[in-house]
């Protein structure tokens, strides 16, 4: 099963990586892979899964310019639209 939020999510990253620099570029484009993992995981990530990632997000946008930020929050908009899909907290 693909979850299509996850994987267009990593799309997002993988764009304001473009836009960001060493540290920040190393952090996304490990959030980028991680996310297109999850997306055809045998078994989705929790809530608790995706607000690390949504918190490590947060924290690179301090780090990047404005065109990677739009980038972090589409991603971050698409996996809040993931997480309204499971169940739980």
């Amino acid at each position: 099963m693909v979850r299509e939020q996850l994987q267009t999510a990593a799309d997002d990253l993988r764009t304001a990586i473009e836009s960001a620099e060493d540290d920040a570029s190393e952090r996304l484009t490990e959030l980028a892979e991680k996310l297109d993992a999850l997306a055809t995981d045998d078994r989705g990530p929790d809530h608790g899964s995706m607000a690390r990632i949504q918190n490590t997000l947060n924290d690179i946008k301090e780090d990047v310019e404005e065109d990677a930020v739009e980038a972090i929050d589409d991603a971050k908009a698409k996996i809040s639209d993931y997480r309204s899909t499971v169940e739980g907290v």
